[in-house]
């Protein structure tokens, strides 16, 4: 399908802050469990993965591997390369597709380490935010039951709370359903924060009403605050917020479904049919969550993908709400079972009152035999399920961590069920083999200026490493002591191991992470000159000047922000978040045709990020500007606020999500 290029992972590790819109919602008026999770297992950064924000927004043919499972009655599709996504699924009963198949991989900045895509049902396991494997591939092998049934089973090791998780799909035999069997497995000696969300994406319609089995949400709006709700007049302005296309403002709603023993919920048409969801009761939580019908959400729905194709999403967790994690004992397993099918219901009762919709929704389900399904492969018995063909090899990251704790003496990470065999390793986990083997032969030759021009390519947050990583020599060596300190959250320690890896060999990643550090610390002055050595080392990397830009920018430093981007080369300077930037410090030192120039000509940020408003603010603080120099004023809030009014922004600028 035409598709965007991932582009290449960003080099510099994530220690900066992870930025995610959820992180630090307030909350009203919630119950002590509630409280509890709102507060526990949070993170700060995404550590140990590094960033996936080397994408542009052009599209391509490209193909994707793809796993099908089919029968008379239902056929889905599984993108490997992509987290597992399921992509497509079809009642061939009927003909419909029941989910929204975007009709390109487009990716853009909404998941938790920067790539996503909309569409399917997307798998997320780790924090709040979509998971760190959405954009990457996923073991797939074929596995045979003891009454002869085959399962698609996807896994792999999710490095940033170190769980196995494993995805089991199948059909019903004897009903017209997808089931996903999820397990969870903690193997670590420590209890591990969980988080999971299944997110279902469905055409989005004026006839399409989401239902599910509730008169009260926690409603998460972009204003950054948790309150509980009425549903579905979840303002008491008589407006029904279970058809989406009546709200304006994107916004979250998670259901209080007061553990339900069969949670569900749906998305139905003007003739009562469309795509239902439901799971064994440990998958507790539903959610919608929809884009609003404001200028900028209709401009991200556009910007997902190619053309008009409108979608919301129906969600469903272990928690409550996204904005929570829940303790995991060591050493335990979490399994549940979800079913995807067509429900089918009287569309007059689905569109009438809410109570009504519930009913008739709920009787839907049950008519599938969903609950029959969910009964059945809760009870299986999954020991004599056996793995007879591999469909695809993912990272080496497992066979890494089995090797670590071999060399440790601790139990192995690799089952029969979830095989991490030693075949995986590959160029990422190099370095981390060879300081496990060999000792000081990790260390590539420090006196090598070349070596120190290409980074490391991985990094580790898992403190089961630190004693690995200190019993190695080398700049190397002590590039990693400190990204390992700073994932525990000792700064103090990062900067001692980084300033010993510059005085071992002057390097611009140690330089750069001193950077973030002084930035931190509010040393603009510090952080400048660090940002300065660093891009003196590795003027080559787009990141690292586009960090080194904006430190100037956000410190007061336009002018200084401008010449660094005239020694840029051209590439660098079409990028555009150098764009923005060389805009934005134009503004500032009241070069007010400069910033004319670069929005007219067009600053598109491919990896603008969800809920951000740089360009949007951009284009009212230039109209602003304008406003002043006509009347001969200074700009202030008041001129602001006319300017806002009467020069709104136009739609290629506006991705403003709550107005």
């Amino acid at each position: 399908m035409p598709s965007g290029d991932l582009g290449e992972v960003n080099p510099l590790p994530p220690i900066a802050g992870s930025g995610d819109l959820h992180k630090d919602a307030g909350a009203d008026d919630v119950d002590d469990e509630l409280r509890f999770g709102l507060g526990y297992g949070k993170v700060e950064t995404v550590l140990p993965y590094l960033m996936q924000d080397g994408y542009s927004r052009g599209l391509r043919e490209a193909a994707h591997p793809v796993a099908v499972l089919e029968n008379s009655s239902v056929r889905a599709e599984f993108l490997l390369d992509l987290g597992g996504r399921l992509w497509s699924l079809v009642d061939k009963r009927t003909g419909r597709e029941l989910l929204h198949r975007n009709p390109v991989f487009r990716p853009a900045n909404l998941a938790l380490r920067n790539a996503w895509f909309a569409g399917g049902v997307e798998w997320n396991l780790g924090t709040t935010g979509h998971w760190p494997l959405t954009c990457s591939p996923v073991h797939a092998v074929r596995v045979r039951r003891e009454d002869g049934t085959e399962a698609l089973r996807m896994y792999e090791y999710e490095r940033m709370r170190g769980l196995i998780v494993s995805i089991d799909a199948s059909l019903a035999q004897d009903a017209p359903l997808l089931v996903v069997t999820v397990s969870i497995r903690n193997p670590r000696d420590t209890e591990v924060p969980v988080y999971w969300w299944s997110n279902i994406a469905v055409p989005e319609r004026e006839d399409v009403r989401v239902v599910a089995p509730a008169d009260s949400a926690y409603r998460f709006g972009y204003e950054g605050t948790l309150s509980t709700v009425p549903f579905p007049d979840a303002y008491a302005d008589g407006v029904d917020r279970s058809y989406t296309t009546r709200s304006r403002d994107a916004a979250d709603y998670f259901f209080e479904l007061n553990r339900a023993p069969t949670p569900w919920i749906a998305a139905l048409d003007g003739e009562g049919k469309g795509l239902f969801q439901a799971s064994t009761a440990r998958l507790r939580g539903r959610k919608l969550f929809l884009w609003g019908t404001a200028q900028g959400s209709r401009h991200w729905q556009r910007w997902l993908t190619d053309g008009d194709h409108p979608y919301l999403e129906i969600q469903a967790g272990l928690a409550r709400t996204q904005l929570e994690h829940l303790p995991m004992p060591a050493g335990e397993t979490w399994r549940w079972s979800e079913v995807y099918g067509l429900a089918e219901a009287d569309a007059e009762v689905v569109h009438g009152s809410w109570e009504q919709a519930v009913s008739a929704a709920g009787d839907a389900v049950r008519r599938t035999r969903a609950d029959e399904v969910l009964a059945r492969e809760e009870g299986r018995d999954t020991r004599a399920d056996e793995v007879v063909e591999v469909l695809q090899r993912a990272s080496g990251w497992g066979a890494l961590e089995d090797a670590r704790r071999k060399h440790a003496g601790e139990p192995p990470l690799s089952t029969a069920a979830t095989p991490f065999p030693a075949s995986d390793l590959g160029a990422e986990q190099a370095w981390w083999i060879d300081a496990l083997e060999h000792g000081s032969a990790a260390e590539p030759d420090p006196a090598s200026d070349a070596d120190a021009s290409v980074g490391p390519l991985s990094y580790q947050s898992d403190p089961a490493w630190e004693p690995v990583v200190a019993a190695q020599p080398g700049w190397t060596a002590r590039l990693h002591e400190g990204v390992l300190a700073v994932a525990r959250g000792r700064w103090d320690s990062a900067v001692q191991a980084w300033r010993a890896s510059v005085a071992l060999t002057d390097n611009g990643w140690a330089w750069r992470n001193l950077a973030v550090a002084a930035s931190r610390d509010g040393d603009v002055v510090a952080a400048a000159d660090a940002y300065a050595k660093a891009h003196a080392l590795l003027p080559h990397l787009l990141p690292l000047s586009i960090e080194a830009v904006r430190q100037l920018l956000d410190s007061g430093r336009a002018a200084d922000a401008l010449a660094l981007i005239e020694s840029l080369d051209a590439a660098q300077r079409a990028d555009g978040r150098i764009r923005y930037a060389e805009a934005a410090a134009a503004l500032k030192v009241g070069d007010l045709d400069r910033c004319e120039r670069l929005l007219d000509e067009g600053i598109e940020i491919a990896d603008l990020k969800e809920g951000e408003t740089s360009l949007d603010g951009l284009w009212v603080d230039y109209q602003a500007a304008r406003v002043a120099e006509r009347d001969g004023v200074e700009v202030t809030d008041a001129v602001r606020e006319h300017a806002a009014r009467d020069f709104p922004p136009p739609e290629r600028y506006d991705f403003r999500m709550h107005v």
